[in-house]
């Protein structure tokens, strides 16, 4: 046999440049099956009837009747914030404050602007012109972490990561299921969240679902170059999204987005990596339970570091 050839798995003396779609193992022509997308080889195919049979998806996940019905719900709870907030002064609403993320805190100076570099509460109060302080998570407001993701001041800024959940959650929720997708939206969230923590000044303060919906992105980009996708799509369409976060630095949270991408490709690749078989499920919620700690660990002990 060449050098670089590979073998059919079930056929070790035939020599074959052709993969399984799903599983990636070398197959020769006699074994292959023709796919919707691509060939697999025996085992896969046999997955395959097994899990449609069951109602389950190709990663274990119970298969959604509607994958659309998840992300609208996200969706209504991002306009339902985004209504109260405009309510309540839109931009200049203190309760924006409240729910954005902010690694230390806020000495507000009037509406919409703020005092920089002010470590403390204490430190707000001796500033004549200061209307008050508004704690982050080092101060204790740790519920940031995850109501950042749900609050928009800005309609374009709503509009745009809701148009972009409407089309990229759907085809997540169908190979994952509603909870498994719910799990890496939320982990893409708490990610974008723990490198706000970390890589943005101290004193600043970011909201958006931005973090969950490059989670989205890249977990969709890691199954779709698995399950035989347009994944040369998928990531044109993420490499697009990474040049305008690049291009505006100064008005994008660029860390949300970075946190968010690889939180998703991690939980994406946790549930890839879980060995088949009966207790695929326990692994892949084993891997996200300690890829979650990980993350709350990271914005924990930056919390402790700033107070």
């Amino acid at each position: 046999m060449q050098p670089g050839v590979q073998s059919c798995y079930r056929h070790r003396e035939r020599a074959t440049n052709i993969a399984c779609q799903r599983c990636r193992r070398p197959i020769c022509p006699a074994c292959m099956v023709p796919a919707p997308v691509g060939v697999q080889c025996p085992e896969c195919v046999r997955e395959g009837h097994r899990v449609t049979r069951t109602g389950l998806g190709p990663l274990g996940g119970r298969r959604s009747a509607n994958p659309l019905v998840t992300s609208m719900v996200l969706i209504g709870l991002n306009v339902a914030v985004f209504v109260f907030l405009l309510l309540t002064g839109g931009d200049d609403s203190p309760w924006a404050d409240v729910l954005a993320i902010s690694p230390l805190g806020t000495c507000l100076a009037g509406p919409g602007q703020y005092y920089p570099d002010v470590p403390d509460a204490v430190t707000c109060a001796q500033l004549s012109q200061a209307t008050g302080w508004v704690a982050g998570v080092g101060a204790g407001a740790w519920w940031q972490v995850l109501t950042s993701a749900f609050a928009h001041t800005d309609p374009l800024h709503l509009g745009s990561n809701l148009l972009s959940l409407f089309f990229l959650g759907p085809p997540v929720e169908r190979v994952l299921g509603r909870a498994r997708f719910l799990a890496v939206y939320l982990i893409g969230a708490l990610g974008g969240s723990a490198a706000v923590m970390w890589l943005a000044d101290p004193a600043s303060s970011a909201l958006g679902a931005s973090g969950a919906i490059f989670a989205l992105l890249g977990s969709l980009l890691l199954l779709a170059r698995r399950f035989g996708g347009n994944y040369q799509l998928i990531g044109g369409l993420l490499v697009l999204n990474i040049v305008i976060t690049v291009a505006n630095t100064a008005e994008i949270s660029w860390q949300g987005h970075l946190g968010g991408l690889l939180a998703g490709l991690a939980a994406a690749g946790v549930l890839l990596a879980a060995p088949r078989g009966e207790h695929r499920a326990g692994w892949q919620w084993a891997g996200l339970a300690a890829l979650t700690l990980l993350l709350l660990a990271a914005v924990g002990s930056r919390a402790i570091m700033l107070g």
